[in-house]
């Protein structure tokens, strides 16, 4: 079944090359418009030409700038997107950081990808 796109971007944040350009296919193959980052630091300066996403997905361990100083930055500097959920992407055993959405493992299986972003999204409640 298609699916109308959200007008709103999903905003993928995550150091790895191939993760991010595989997540970015997944999501686009469902008909999301996906803008990239690979670090916090390439995030904050993409929100700034970009449409506020209807969605963050956030990976916590990169250089340049983590995920939890991506999220600091966000709150503070950016609290009109203070709405915008974040979903953190991890395969380390943590707990999700406080303000987020929770958490999707890594390794990524694209069903559970799909589905949790569409649900965060309001593409599906």
């Amino acid at each position: 079944m298609a699916h109308s796109a959200p007008i709103r971007p999903v905003l993928v944040v995550e150091d790895d090359d191939d993760v991010r350009a595989a997540i970015a296919e997944i999501l686009e193959g469902e008909g999301y418009e996906v803008a990239v980052a690979a670090n916090g630091h390439e995030a904050l300066e993409e929100l700034v030409h970009l449409a506020a996403p209807c969605l963050i997905l956030l990976d916590l361990r990169m250089p340049v700038l983590d995920g939890a100083g991506f999220l600091r930055n966000l709150r503070s500097d950016w609290p009109q997107l203070k709405s915008v959920p974040v979903l953190v992407l991890t395969a380390v055993d943590t707990e999700p950081p406080p303000d987020t959405q929770g958490l999707l493992r890594k390794p990524i299986i694209p069903d559970e990808l799909v589905a949790i972003v569409d649900r965060l999204s309001g593409r599906r409640a």
